[in-house]
């Protein structure tokens, strides 16, 4: 076979040749003797082209679905250092590797195409919701989009409705072409489809070895692929929605941390005790408010009356949220476990990919301690996987909208009202010491305005527009709410002759979109995840508030992470533990944060903590007992955690 041949066969120059005859009207013409190779060579590289100039049109016109700017797409594709061509390349090889699957040139184009348009279009609605790209795990909980639509009409209706036209008649659209291409295009032979797997398959396995951003890649570094995994803001908008969206599947891989070997793990020291229990054992309840937050922080707006008055006079510090408007199992996973987000890939959530089995928790320590452990929260079970994370965290029982009584609304969704009859109603019915968690839904964005009709207690000036102002009132309405239910829950365990410990926190600053840019407390709908501290600060945290019917409010907190939520509850029940308040309690008296991006602690803030040559000893055995617990040998659960009881339910 001669190399014009090959190529021929590999770009379609069957189909090719036919077309140009057939658009002037006439027969195909005898060729004379030796033009067959030179037609070979013409129609292969227009093929080529072609397929090159459809992958560039689609590449970007998913880069500028994703960005929402056309500015920001032709800088992407302008600029030599950013690998805009190199997701040419890439997409015109699984147009290529697919044609040879499907057996037609150039039906791939209408696979690729409308499922890369559609997660472009998802990403961008994420950024502009939550302040964070599209990862290849968000679709472990796809089904929660879905539950959350009828809240996205509410706010957004007009668009709502578009959405649904277009995607109706993107279907239809879709059908129409495909059944017309795939009947108008060329059957390719066998030793075509050869031809092109050929070639496609070994280059798409070479790109797909370079997605590993753990190690390092020679061709990648030359192509201008640069994992930035450590801010996946600049990762999207340098490498471009396609390429980073790859770089983020190998994330589920979780590698051990320098240092991870049995000598190492041995020389790490729990508390100087071990569990010790007051004679009394108190009763514990932890409310993780939904987007629970100060709206008086808003420049420009003011409200009346005050929304959070019992919390503003009894509040205990603050909690540095690893999130912002979203992302509500990651602010529990640490509350919950006393491990932190900030050891784990940049974007994963434990919930979904990492908790497959028994996880030291609070609810494992009092359920081995004879409490009756339970978790409420009025929504569906599978949401954030709760059903299995929670049997897997030692509770007894998770109380979903599934197995509670009817819950009264406010709103759309389960009142704070209904909740607290729930957690009250299942106190008084237990006998024996509880640990209860439960997390509210009211709260719940997004805030479309008059969520409440006429039955608000908030009035709001702003500088706002009016539907902007309407919105932020329907949020501070719901704030109202939760803080009248903590004053309930105190005054009712006021009455208790038990020693009972409540703590009360919102797990991250809510989704106020327009609420933020047009009364100037952000530049943008979200907050940059890389700000200075005092930036950080002011855009993460929530207010906590940790308190006892025997010693009221705890003082002086300040602003920790949810990972420190554990040491501060046990210290104010005074029980001792060697992880939650030994090694904690440690961690504690040198840092206040733990995040992804910061470490604060008495020596001021490190930025950028991760990726500093030396880490502080103190931070890498807190992050290797985590890695032992969650994916290790789990050789330090004996020393740290020695009450673990067996399966919940047991």
């Amino acid at each position: 076979m001669t190399v014009s041949r090959a190529f021929e066969d590999l770009a379609l120059g069957s189909m090719i040749s036919g077309i140009v005859p057939r658009l002037r009207g006439l027969p195909a013409k005898p060729e004379p003797a030796g033009s067959s190779g030179r037609r070979g060579w013409v129609n292969g590289i227009l093929s080529v082209v072609l397929t090159l100039v459809v992958s560039a049109l689609l590449v970007f016109t998913v880069e500028w679905i994703a960005r929402g700017s056309l500015e920001q797409t032709l800088l992407f594709f302008q600029q030599p250092f950013r690998p805009s061509w190199t997701t040419v390349l890439l997409f015109a090889l699984l147009i290529v590797f697919f044609d040879a699957l499907l057996g037609r040139a150039h039906n791939a184009l209408l696979v690729i195409a409308p499922i890369a348009l559609l997660l472009a279009f998802i990403g961008h609605q994420k950024v502009f919701y939550l302040g964070d790209p599209l990862y290849p795990a968000d679709f472990l909980y796809a089904r929660q989009i879905v539950e959350l639509m009828p809240l996205l009409v509410g706010q957004r209706p007009i668009m709502a409705a578009g959405m649904v036209v277009v995607a109706i008649l993107s279907v239809a659209a879709f059908v129409v072409l495909w059944r017309s291409w795939r009947r108008r295009s060329t059957r390719l032979s066998l030793k075509q489809r050869a031809w092109r797997l050929a070639i496609a398959l070994p280059a798409l396995v070479f790109f797909g070895s370079m997605m590993d951003y753990a190690t390092f890649s020679w061709a990648r570094d030359r192509l201008q692929i640069i994992p930035m995994m450590w801010d996946q803001k600049e990762n999207y908008n340098s490498n471009g929605f396609a390429i980073a969206f790859a770089l983020n599947v190998p994330m589920a891989k979780v590698l051990a941390p320098p240092g991870y070997d049995d000598g190492v793990l041995d020389a790490i020291r729990p508390g100087p005790t071990g569990i010790a229990m007051p004679d009394e054992k108190p009763d514990v309840i932890v409310v993780m408010s939904e987007s629970f937050w100060d709206p008086t922080l808003l420049p420009g707006t003011t409200f009346s009356p005050d929304p959070m008055p019992t919390v503003r006079s009894l509040r205990s510090g603050s909690v540095f949220s690893p999130e912002f408007g979203g992302m509500t199992a990651n602010v529990e996973f640490e509350a919950l476990t006393g491990f932190s987000n900030a050891f784990l890939p940049y974007g994963s959530i434990p919930y979904q990919q990492y908790v497959r089995g028994p996880l030291p928790s609070l609810a494992s320590f009092f359920r081995a301690e004879g409490y009756v452990t339970t978790a409420i929260h009025p929504f569906a079970g599978w949401f954030w996987n709760r059903e299995n994370v929670y049997e897997a965290l030692g509770f007894d029982r998770f109380l979903s909208v599934e197995k509670l009584p009817a819950m009264k609304p406010r709103g759309l969704l389960a009142s704070d009202d209904s909740l607290t009859d729930q957690i009250i109603a299942q106190a008084d019915a237990t006998k024996r010491p509880f640990f209860t968690f439960a997390v509210s839904l009211q709260g719940h964005g997004p805030y479309e305005p008059n969520r409440y009709g006429s039955d608000v207690t908030m009035t709001v000036d702003s500088i706002a527009s009016y539907t902007t102002r309407q919105s932020i009132r329907s949020f501070a309405e719901g704030i109202a709410d939760a803080d009248r239910n903590l004053r309930r829950l105190m005054d009712w365990a006021q009455k208790r002759d038990r020693h009972t410990v409540i703590v009360f926190f919102g797990d991250h600053l809510p989704p106020l979109n327009q609420g933020y840019t047009e009364t100037g407390f952000l530049e943008n709908t979200v907050p940059g995840r890389r700000e200075p501290p005092e930036a950080l600060a002011l855009h993460r945290e929530t207010p906590l508030v940790v308190w006892s019917n025997r010693t009221g409010p705890m003082t002086d907190v300040g602003s920790i992470s949810p990972a420190l939520i554990p040491l501060k509850l046990l210290q104010t029940a005074g029980i001792s533990h060697p992880y939650y308040t030994g090694f904690l309690g440690r961690v504690d008296a040198n840092y206040d944060v733990v995040d992804r991006h910061v470490v604060i602690g008495v020596t001021g803030a490190t930025q950028d903590w991760s990726r500093e040559k030396l880490i502080d000893p103190l931070i890498n055995d807190f992050r290797l007992l985590q890695y032992d617990a969650l994916f290790g040998k789990k050789r330090t659960m004996e020393r740290f955690f020695p009450n673990l009881p067996g399966d919940a339910g047991t």
